[in-house]
């Protein structure tokens, strides 16, 4: 199928940590919670996944507590073929320089929470990136948008449709609220998202069953960011190794 199951990889100090509604001082190893991997080690993460397309976020570099870039550019060297979405908690264009010029990632995600308008029109638009490709998250919390840009704490909905003027990859919609929680999906609120968006249209958070998977391709959405059912069994791992973009 053409729909993109997508793993998710939170790093935080060196290890993956398993996510929860945002609430980032409470993030724990991945191990404590996982009935599929025994460590928290990255590397030894995707070697036990073997997943086709992972969203990593540095979540020392969101939170202005340093990076894990020699950890990403270990991944990077040993996982050639790995298709990597990276939000690295971008707020400058330099800093997206700066990654490409790494080779961090296949696609950069600018974050609601740390980008702004003026660094979307010049990032999308740039021929810096080569082939390279850069995607948006609209991060949420009860459907308000996470970002210190006024000009992106617009409502939702009216954000998703403002992306179209720019030639992005894809638009995350992330219900920070719904991570880790197994809550459910909002599926009339996805389904107005890609009504309104000329975008591919990814969801984060909340994903569940099978049954939310197929739902979410019924209505449009190109794509879901999976972790928690992953790690609890809900969804098996090879429903990552077969999914193809």
């Amino acid at each position: 199928m053409d729909f993109r199951l997508i793993f998710v990889m939170d790093l935080l100090d060196g290890v993956v940590v398993h996510a929860k509604r945002g609430e980032r001082d409470q993030y724990k190893p991945i191990n404590l919670f996982s009935s599929i991997v025994s460590s928290s080690d990255p590397v030894h993460v995707i070697d036990e996944i073997k997943p086709a397309e992972v969203y990593i976020a540095d979540l020392n570099r969101l939170m202005n507590t340093g990076d894990n870039r020699e950890i990403l550019k270990e991944l990077r060297t040993r996982n050639r073929e790995l298709k990597i979405m990276m939000d690295y908690g971008i707020k400058r264009f330099e800093d997206l320089k700066e990654a490409v010029d790494t080779e961090l990632a296949d696609t950069f995600v600018l974050g609601t929470e740390t980008t702004s308008v003026d660094l979307i029109e010049e990032a999308s638009k740039s021929d810096m990136l080569n082939d390279k490709r850069v995607s948006v998250s609209v991060d949420l919390f009860n459907k308000e948008v996470l970002t210190s840009d006024k000009r992106l704490k617009i409502a939702p909905l009216l954000l998703v449709k403002a992306l179209n003027e720019y030639p992005i990859q894809d638009v995350i919609v992330l219900e920070l609220d719904r991570v880790g929680t197994k809550r459910g999906i909002d599926f009339d609120f996805l389904a107005r998202a890609v009504a309104v968006s000329e975008h591919n249209i990814l969801c984060g958070g909340g994903v569940r069953t099978h049954e939310d998977i197929a739902m979410m391709e019924q209505i449009g959405v190109k794509g879901a960011l999976v972790a928690t059912a992953l790690h609890d069994g809900s969804i098996p791992v090879s429903a990552l190794r077969k999914t193809v973009s």
